[in-house]
């Protein structure tokens, strides 16, 4: 019964959402705001993070399911794709190298303000 509370409050989060992006007067997806109000929720005590383990290792641990829709919609569109397979694969390839990079920087800024923190934690 744990888990249906627990999916039952994320769909309420999400639901949330979508009035939420109903109000905003930009366009904003109620996925996006679904996750901050998430957060927020986690951030301010609302909701401890044990709480949610069940469920988010359920929704992981059966992730593939939720990609068979989409995979069954490609197939409908495999002309479309095949007429802009160059396009579509040179976006792949850049956004590819591009997270790889914004990665690999985020690690590298991350790893050099925890060293910071260590030095001035050693030097007090």
């Amino acid at each position: 019964m744990t888990i249906i509370r627990q999916i039952g409050l994320l769909l309420g989060l999400c639901f949330a959402a979508h009035c939420v992006e109903a109000l905003l007067p930009f366009a904003f997806p109620a996925s996006v705001i679904a996750m901050l109000m998430l957060l927020a929720c986690l951030l301010c005590g609302l909701l401890r993070h044990g709480r949610m383990r069940e469920t988010s290792d359920f929704l992981l641990n059966n992730m593939a399911f939720f990609f068979v829709p989409a995979g069954v919609s490609v197939i409908n569109y495999l002309d479309l794709l095949a007429s802009n397979a160059l396009a579509l694969i040179a976006v792949c390839v850049l956004s590819t190298v591009v997270t790889f990079a914004a990665t690999a920087y985020s690690v590298r800024l991350v790893c050099r303000l925890q060293a910071r923190a260590a030095a001035r934690r050693a030097a007090r």
